[in-house]
């Protein structure tokens, strides 16, 4: 099945690519890798302003990453023209605004796991990492970003 028909079938529409807020660019190809900047959650077309441990719960976390994930897919496309040339999705790494205590950024970074098998099946299984830090840009709850392989 294509990327495009399980998209279709998961009822997910992808994104244009966000603006950077800095002095970055939103990807990178290096050889056959694309490193995708990071993108933090959203909710109504701003910053998902959140700390868990505070003032959000994991599986309110999970959607984040979830929706973070979303516009990581929508970023990937541009970059590469077309989602079926993903090779294999490599790394996520993770950032989860978090309280000292707080201890389950690894099942809110399922969020975003989940859904990249959903979509590209094995070649979705990654490596990765889940932080807790005391901020992210705009107070956003995750930020996330992506390493993809690409098919020559």
């Amino acid at each position: 099945m294509s990327v495009y028909d399980k998209l279709k079938e998961l009822n997910i529409t992808l994104p244009p690519v966000a603006t950077p807020a800095a002095a970055y660019v939103p990807f990178v190809q290096s050889g056959n890798l694309v490193f995708l900047s990071g993108h933090i959650a959203r909710k109504d077309g701003k910053p998902w302003s959140a700390q868990f441990g505070r003032d959000i719960t994991t599986e309110e976390g999970k959607a984040a990453a979830r929706a973070v994930a979303v516009d990581l897919l929508g970023t990937l496309h541009a970059a590469t023209g077309d989602l079926n040339r993903v090779k294999r999705i490599v790394k996520l790494m993770s950032l989860v605004n978090s309280t000292s205590d707080f201890t389950e950024q690894h099942l809110v970074t399922n969020g975003a796991s989940e859904l990249f098998a959903q979509v590209f099946g094995d070649k979705g299984s990654h490596a990765r990492s889940a932080f807790g830090v005391a901020q992210v840009p705009f107070g956003a709850c995750v930020e996330i970003d992506l390493i993809a392989e690409l098919a020559d």
